[in-house]
């Protein structure tokens, strides 16, 4: 599938900002499956310091800005066009039981699990909680295949919690999120991040979109569509098997990866310090178009 997606960020301030600085994910990464081309970052009001083409610590693309001139509004532009192809088959691989995948990550001196260390301790916003392991070890009996416990762990967060854009903030704690049971993708896919990594295996939050339809006989609406978030759970001798808890189903040609950390902390989109501004408003637009 072939999609040109672009998103629009604007601050509004209520007093001038007399210098910022941002970093910004908003660039999508190479990765299996996937291809870009005619990567685009307009930045109004134009940066006085701009660093483009570097990548942070888990080899996302990242953008560094800083504007030096008085501003009471900024806007930054991103767009790209992405290929996407299907994903490889559900790996049946020799049923490795999860419990055994635990053991070989919490030794930690394979070779095939080293890139998958990072992603198996707590991290800022997914904290290690005594509910994560309680609700996810009914999936997690001794012996059972990896891959066959995290997606049933995927299908009861998905039917257990309810979709509320109103219930949750980026910032609402992920304990609030297991007493709630609402929230957004960013919390469904931090629950399951936090499930996983309390039984010792190792999940990555991924930051991206989802091609959304309009409902049938009505046209899609300019700006409706929303940043996406899922999770991937490391199988070790294959890789990284991308779950969405969010829509129950594998991740496939309609997500499309930007960035991958811990959790949203080490990707979101737009990130900055500002110095004056006083209260803002944010308004953020994303469109997803298949080309």
């Amino acid at each position: 599938m072939k999609y040109r997606v672009r998103h629009v960020t604007t601050y509004h301030y209520g007093e001038p900002v007399l210098l910022s600085h941002h970093a910004a994910h908003l660039s999508p990464r190479a990765c299996s499956g996937q291809g870009h081309a005619q990567v685009r970052l307009d930045i109004l009001p134009v940066p006085a310091v701009r660093e483009d083409g570097k990548l942070d610590y888990f080899g996302n693309p990242i953008t560094f800005f800083t504007v030096q001139d008085a501003h009471d509004r900024l806007t930054v532009d991103a767009s790209f066009e992405v290929e996407t192809s299907p994903p490889p088959a559900l790996p049946q691989l020799d049923r490795t039981p999860w419990d055994a995948v635990a053991a070989e990550l919490a030794a930690g001196t394979a070779a095939r699990v080293e890139a998958a260390l990072d992603f198996l301790f707590p991290s800022y916003q997914v904290p290690l909680l005594s509910e994560a392991r309680a609700y996810a070890e009914p999936s997690f009996p001794s012996g059972r295949p990896l891959v066959e416990a995290a997606v049933e762990l995927m299908r009861r967060i998905h039917s257990d919690l309810t979709f509320d854009p109103d219930a949750t903030t980026v910032g609402t704690p992920l304990a609030q999120v297991f007493a709630l049971r609402r929230g957004v993708c960013q919390d469904f896919a931090h629950m399951m991040i936090a499930c996983l990594r309390a039984m010792g295996l190792a999940a990555r939050y991924v930051s991206g979109y989802l091609r959304t339809l309009p409902p049938p006989g009505k046209e899609k609406l300019v700006g409706a569509d929303a940043s996406h978030a899922w999770t991937a759970v490391f199988l070790p001798g294959w890789g990284w098997l991308d779950l969405d808890p969010t829509n129950d189903c594998l991740a496939g040609e309609d997500h499309i990866t930007v960035a991958w950390g811990r959790d949203y902390d080490d990707v979101s989109p737009l990130r900055g310090v500002v110095l004056g501004g006083g209260h803002h408003q944010v308004h953020v637009g994303v469109d997803v178009a298949e080309i």
